[in-house]
C-alpha cells in the first residue's frame, strides 16, 4: 500500500466471519448480520483494476453515497447504519438481488453505442426512432443487467427474462422497479439544484434477514453514474458537440488514447505521479460538485490504523 492511498486492507475485527474483495470495495461480514464496508482507493475500467490507487477516491466515493443515502432514505430504506470513518460504511447484512437496475434518462454510453448499431430494443424497451447521441429519452428506462461473476461483464437483461428465470419474483421485481424511479427522481432533482444533469445510474438493492427490500451499495457516485453539466448542454446538443461529462468518463478515455480497452494482450499504461494527481483532484471536482460541499481530506499519514480505531471505537458501542 502506498503510504496515501488504500489499495488493500486485512482487518480481523471482533466477531469477523468472512471477507469479500471487489474491484473497489472489501466487505467484512461480521456476526449478528453486520457489515464493515472499506471504500479502497483502487480504480477499476473495463473491469480491470489499475496498478497505482488514487488518494482520497474511496473517501470520496463513500462520502457521495453516505449522503445521498441520507438524502433518499425517506422514500426508500437502505442497508446503512453508520460511517464511522471517511473510507468506512457500516450496515445491515442482506442477501443481493442478482440484478443491477440500471436508469436512463437519456440516450448516452452503453444506450448510445447500441442505438447507433442500429437497435431499437435496449433489454425489451423500446427507444424512439430519430435520437441523436446524449438526447433525452421522453421518460427514463430501465434496462436491467445481470450482476456478473467475477471477471465477467455485466449483460443486458429484460424485465421478462429475468422474471421467466425466476431471478426475481414478480412481486419483489415490482418494487425495485419502483424504487428504481423514486431514486432516479430524488436524484434528478439534486442534481438539478448543483446544476447538473443525472444522465443515468445503477442501483442495487438486498434483502434483509426480516424480508425488507433495502437499498445496498453506492449510489449516485461518479463511479456508479453519469453526469452532465446543465449549462451549455442545449446548446452542445443543438450543434451535435460532446457533452461535458462528470463521471470516471475521463479516465476511460484517457485509456483508450493510450490504447487500452481491457482487450486481451493489451498493457495497462503507465499512470504518472502527475497524472494520478490529476485524476484525484478530478475526483474532487466531482465530490463538490455533486454534494455542494466543499471537500474535507482526511488524515492519511496512516490510514489502516485510523480505519481501525474507527472501526473498533464504533463496534465497541455496539456491542
Amino acid at each position: 500500500m502506498g503510504q496515501n492511498t488504500v489499495m488493500a486492507t486485512d482487518f480481523h475485527f471482533p466477531g469477523q466471519k468472512s471477507v469479500y474483495k471487489g474491484k473497489v470495495r472489501e466487505v467484512y461480514t461480521l456476526e449478528n448480520d453486520i457489515l464493515v464496508m472499506v471504500a479502497t482507493d483502487r480504480l477499476s475500467a473495463f473491469d480491470v483494476v489499475m496498478p497505482k490507487g488514487i488518494p482520497y477516491k474511496g473517501q470520496i466515493l463513500n462520502q457521495i453515497a453516505t449522503q445521498m443515502m441520507k438524502d433518499t432514505e425517506d422514500i426508500v430504506p437502505n442497508w446503512l447504519m453508520a460511517t464511522p470513518d471517511p473510507n468506512v460504511a457500516v450496515g445491515k447484512a442482506c442477501e443481493p438481488f442478482k440484478v443491477e437496475m440500471v436508469i436512463r434518462g437519456y440516450l448516452s454510453g452503453h444506450a448510445a453505442r447500441e442505438y447507433k448499431a442500429g437497435k431499437r430494443l435496449l433489454c425489451g424497451v423500446p427507444m424512439p426512432e430519430g435520437m441523436k447521441e446524449n438526447d433525452k429519452f421522453p421518460e427514463p428506462i430501465i434496462t436491467p443487467a445481470t450482476k456478473a461473476e467475477k471477471g465477467d461483464h455485466d449483460e443486458d437483461i429484460s424485465r421478462e427474462a429475468i422474471l421467466e428465470r425466476s431471478i426475481v419474483s414478480k412481486e419483489d421485481y415490482e418494487v425495485l422497479e419502483k424504487y428504481t424511479r423514486a431514486l432516479f427522481q430524488r436524484g434528478t432533482e439534486i442534481a438539478a439544484k448543483r446544476g447538473l444533469i443525472l444522465v443515468d445510474t445503477k442501483y442495487e438493492f438486498g434483502k434483509t434477514k426480516d424480508g425488507e427490500i433495502v437499498l445496498i451499495d453506492e449510489i449516485h457516485t461518479p463511479d456508479s453514474s453519469r453526469y452532465f453539466y446543465a449549462d451549455g448542454y442545449a446548446e452542445l446538443q443543438a450543434k451535435g458537440e460532446p457533452q461535458k461529462q462528470l463521471s470516471k468518463e475521463f479516465v476511460r478515455q484517457w485509456l483508450i488514447s493510450n490504447n487500452f480497452q481491457g482487450l486481451e494482450g493489451q498493457v495497462v499504461p503507465e499512470m504518472s505521479d502527475v497524472y494520478i494527481e490529476s485524476v484525484s483532484e478530478r475526483y474532487i471536482e466531482l465530490y463538490e460538485s455533486i454534494t455542494g460541499k466543499d471537500f474535507e481530506k482526511a488524515d492519511v499519514s496512516n490510514i489502516d490504523e485510523r480505519i481501525k480505531f474507527n472501526v473498533s471505537e464504533y463496534l465497541n458501542k455496539l456491542s
